[in-house]
């Protein structure tokens, strides 16, 4: 529904006027009151720009729940950029690094050290 909501272009902040926005994940409070969207630009680029300028039209979305869904509280939301993409780049450099490649290597090979657990 969000993505909806946003692919119909009624949002008059400025800012988000024909940005293209992917919704990674929703959380939903259990008492389905609050609800927190994980974002990124589409194609890439800064998120944080994007997530405020969403934030402000936060009142806007929690509107057009309330014409859609037929729930007793309608959720309020919050969107923060999903940060997890960042991460998993980080660790792949890491992976990556000559220093954690020798040491990756090392536990593979078996250089037949007697504290190897080769038994020789």
């Amino acid at each position: 529904m969000l993505v909806r909501i946003l692919g119909r272009g009624q949002l008059r902040d400025p800012e988000l006027d024909g940005v293209q926005v992917t919704v990674t994940e929703v959380h939903v409070s259990p008492d389905l009151r609050n609800a927190t969207a994980f974002v990124v630009p589409f194609g890439g680029g800064p998120a944080d720009p994007l997530v405020a300028a969403l934030n402000r039209a936060a009142g806007f979305f929690r509107a057009q729940f309330g014409r859609e869904l037929k729930l007793r509280y309608i959720p309020g939301i919050r969107f923060q950029p999903d940060r997890s993409f960042e991460h998993a780049k980080r660790i792949d450099q890491l992976l990556h690094d000559p220093r954690v490649t020798v040491d990756l290597g090392r536990g593979d090979e078996g250089d037949g050290d007697p504290g190897d657990g080769s038994g020789a």
